[in-house]
C-alpha cells in the first residue's frame, strides 16, 4: 500500500478527479455517556486532469449506527468552492457528530470544469466508529 494509501484509507476515482479519506474519532470532544460521538474526517481532492476544475457543492449521506439517514447539501465546501489546478490538490478537515457509537458517511461533489460544464464526483464511503471497532462499510 502506498503511503498515500495508508494517510487516506478510503478512494474513489471519477475521471480524473480523486477523492480520498480519512475519518478520526474525537475522544477529546464526544461524550459517550449522553450518546455524543464526534468524527473528523481530512479529504483530499486530487486533479489529474490537464485543466482545472472547480468544486461547486456537496451532497454527504450520512447514516448513524440505527440506520437514519442525514442528508447534507451545500455550497462548496468549508465555506469555500476551491479551484484545484491541473496536477494540483485541495486538502481540509472538516467534522461530523452522532448520536451512535458507529456509522457512515458517502456523497458526492459537483465540479465545474474550465468551459462551465458541471459533472459529479463520487465521495467514497467510509465509516465512522470507535477506535478498535470497525465493521464493515454497507
Amino acid at each position: 500500500m502506498s503511503v498515500i494509501g495508508q494517510i487516506f484509507p478510503f478512494a474513489a476515482t471519477t475521471g480524473a478527479i480523486t477523492v480520498r479519506v480519512a475519518p478520526h474519532y474525537l475522544p477529546e470532544q464526544s461524550d459517550p455517556d449522553r450518546g455524543y460521538h464526534v468524527w473528523s474526517y481530512h479529504v483530499r481532492v486530487e486533479n489529474a486532469g490537464a485543466a482545472a476544475v472547480r468544486l461547486m457543492a456537496r451532497r454527504w449521506l450520512i447514516t448513524d449506527g440505527e440506520g437514519r439517514i442525514e442528508e447534507v447539501v451545500g455550497d462548496g465546501v468549508v465555506g469555500v468552492q476551491p479551484l484545484i489546478a491541473p496536477g494540483g490538490a485541495y486538502d481540509y478537515v472538516s467534522g461530523c457528530p452522532l448520536g451512535t457509537a458507529s456509522g457512515r458517511m458517502e456523497g458526492r461533489y459537483v465540479m465545474m470544469a474550465e468551459d462551465g460544464s458541471r459533472f459529479h464526483v463520487a465521495i467514497p464511503a467510509f465509516p465512522l466508529d470507535l477506535p478498535g471497532r470497525r465493521p464493515p462499510v454497507h
